[in-house]
């Protein structure tokens, strides 16, 4: 029997997002796309930090700065996405020269919390770096509720005999979190994982002999689709799709439950 396997991105796939950026120069908090924002800007990658927002990020001393925070309370912070111009850099060290304090991250998780009320699930906390003027650009907050029929996506393809898997750019704890609603094994999830490192976990399940679906509906999903026998963008989220994206995607869902439809 031919082993199968479909590796699900969170946000905008499992997910129903909702997010918050605060632009930094001009004080505007927004709701829209924080990877197109990163595509906006270049030379600048999006870092979560490892944490618990409300537990951790908005307890803390506003007046606190970020760079005294991170140390503090021993905070890694991982790239979950950067643009094709990003260069590694020291940015520990820069971010010794800033100033931002952490009312910036506590006045984004407020607003998002006023407009889109409790989320079922908190992604965290996370900010855009510009490698090249060595400044936070923005802070964001994010989180959302599960899509009504993932879990029972989730439960045909496992009693199919299809392996499932969760690959995310997102918070250790937001991702772990989800995968115990939707009843995806802690061995199966991948979180704080880049564009690269999505490709990676398709090409690591071909190798072991799957044939892999890859969902998943945003910029950092392109390698993955290219490298899955079968890529499938999810527009459920409603955000209209990038033009490479539906290039690069082999079919188009409106829903997630859709996927059930597709023979791979």
């Amino acid at each position: 029997m031919e082993k199968k396997a479909v590796i699900f991105d969170v946000a905008g796939t499992l997910l129903n997002r909702a997010g918050a950026q605060k632009n930094l120069k001009t004080g505007e908090i927004t709701n829209t796309s924080s990877l197109g924002l990163i595509h906006e800007i270049g030379n600048s990658a999006l870092f979560v930090l490892q944490t618990n927002t409300e537990n951790c990020v908005m307890r803390a001393n506003k007046a606190l700065k970020f760079i005294d925070f991170i140390k503090e309370y021993q905070v890694p912070l991982y790239i979950s996405y950067s643009s094709s111009d990003f260069k590694p850099c020291d940015y520990l060290k820069s971010l010794e020269k800033n100033q931002i304090t952490m009312k910036e991250f506590q006045d984004v998780a407020i607003s998002l919390k006023r407009k889109f009320g409790d989320l079922e699930i908190c992604s965290g906390s996370a900010f855009i770096y510009n490698y090249e003027t060595e400044e936070i650009e923005y802070t964001i907050a994010a989180g959302g509720k599960i899509f009504p029929k993932v879990s029972y996506v989730i439960q045909t393809l496992n009693d199919n005999g299809i392996k499932t898997f969760i690959a995310s750019g997102d918070s250790s704890e937001s991702v772990s979190e989800i995968g115990s609603i939707v009843n995806i094994p802690k061995k199966n999830i991948f979180d704080t994982v880049d564009t690269k490192g999505k490709e990676k976990i398709v090409n690591g399940l071909k190798t072991r002999g799957y044939k892999v679906m890859m969902v998943g509906n945003d910029y950092n999903d392109v390698l993955a689709f290219k490298s899955a026998d079968v890529g499938v963008l999810t527009l459920e989220q409603g955000n209209f799709p990038n033009k490479d994206l539906l290039k690069t995607a082999d079919i188009v869902v409106d829903k997630i439950e859709d996927i059930l439809n597709i023979d791979f």
